[in-house]
């Protein structure tokens, strides 16, 4: 079952134009070469699809806008940079685990928690609806333990399949599987009527 909120997340969030790699960021690839030039748009394309998966991947985890877009942002670069020559069916999973990895990272270092305040924009009435119920996901996912929210987040938001996701995890596909099934049971317990 998937929550009818996270259906919605495309209408929530608001991100950059999709995002276009610079050329020189692609290793010792020749962009003069059709095959490069086609591999460089796969690669483009790739990221434009789950820039905004990520963000509220790494939002989930994080829990600050500005810090979410520098771990997504970092990790395309990352990706770009050091496996854009790799076949593009492991592009999806290296970049969660880079991605990951920078997520790490930021909840490793110390924040000032007046600098992570959110501003408070006055919201449309139409969205009303929508930012509770994000407001009420949100709260649920932040009180999951860390790996049955990445596990849920990947598997539901990105529709990694269980060998991708154990991949980006680094974990077996039974752990993936049961902190996905513990992550459903735990949400479905605290949101009843927002499940669809």
């Amino acid at each position: 079952m998937r929550v009818r909120v996270i259906q919605a997340m495309s209408e929530f969030a608001t991100l950059a134009s999709p995002y276009s790699m610079p050329a020189e960021l692609h290793g010792d690839v020749d962009l003069t070469d059709s095959s490069a030039n086609a591999r460089s748009r796969a690669l483009n394309q790739f990221l434009a699809g789950v820039e905004l998966k990520a963000f509220k991947i790494a939002q989930a985890a994080l829990r600050h806008q500005d810090d979410a877009l520098d771990a997504v942002q970092d990790a395309m670069l990352q990706l770009a940079r050091a496996y854009a020559n790799r076949p593009e069916a492991e592009w999806k999973p290296l970049f969660y685990r880079i991605l990951e990895n920078r997520v790490r990272e930021d909840e490793d270092e110390e924040h000032d928690p007046i600098s992570q305040a959110q501003s408070v924009e006055p919201q449309p009435v139409k969205r009303l609806q929508l930012d509770e119920a994000m407001g009420a996901l949100e709260k649920a996912l932040g009180e999951l333990p860390r790996r049955q929210q990445q596990a849920f987040l990947l598997r539901t938001l990105e529709g990694l399949d269980v060998a991708q996701t154990a991949v980006a995890m680094g974990c077996s596909e039974g752990s993936v599987k049961t902190h996905y099934f513990r992550a459903v049971q735990a949400l479905r317990a605290q949101l009843g009527d927002l499940y669809v």
